[in-house]
Parts: structure tokens; C-alpha cells; sequence
């Protein structure tokens, strides 16, 4: 089974929303490069990561964070 975890990033912090509504928006994490270091260190080999304000009004506010993060794993990330 291929387990593949995604990393919502709403602002520039880790998210998680209910049923994809905005307005629950739960912040789990500041740094969303730090969760992404957790995630390959825990051993997961795939990261799917989630720009929620560039879905929401295409902004591009987590590119830097994005390409951060893409930088710094070695697992594959979409």
C-alpha cells in the first residue's frame, strides 16, 4: 500500500480543514518545512503538498514555502 500524506498550507502555517471549509481552518504547525522534514524522517516516501490559498483565490503566498520544502526532502512531492 502507498501511503501519500498531504501537507495543507494555508498562510504560510500547516492546516487542516473540515470538509473543506475555510472558515474551520485548524492551524496544526507554523512551519510547514519542518512537518515536511518529519514526514520523510518518519519514513513515508511520498508528499503531497497543497497551496490552499492558491486554490482558494490563486494567490501565490506559499510558493516560497513550497519550494522550500521541495528543496529540502528527498522524497518526490506534487
Amino acid at each position: 500500500m502507498r501511503i501519500i500524506i498531504a501537507l495543507d498550507i494555508i498562510d504560510g502555517k500547516c492546516v487542516r480543514l473540515s470538509r473543506g471549509d475555510f472558515n474551520t481552518r485548524k492551524t496544526y504547525n507554523e512551519d510547514p518545512l519542518e512537518v515536511a522534514k518529519q514526514i520523510e524522517a518518519s519514513g513515508l516516501k511520498y508528499l503531497h503538498l497543497v497551496d490552499l490559498d492558491a486554490a482558494k483565490d490563486g494567490s501565490s503566498t506559499n510558493l516560497a514555502s513550497v519550494r522550500a520544502i521541495v528543496e529540502a526532502v528527498n522524497v518526490p512531492c506534487e
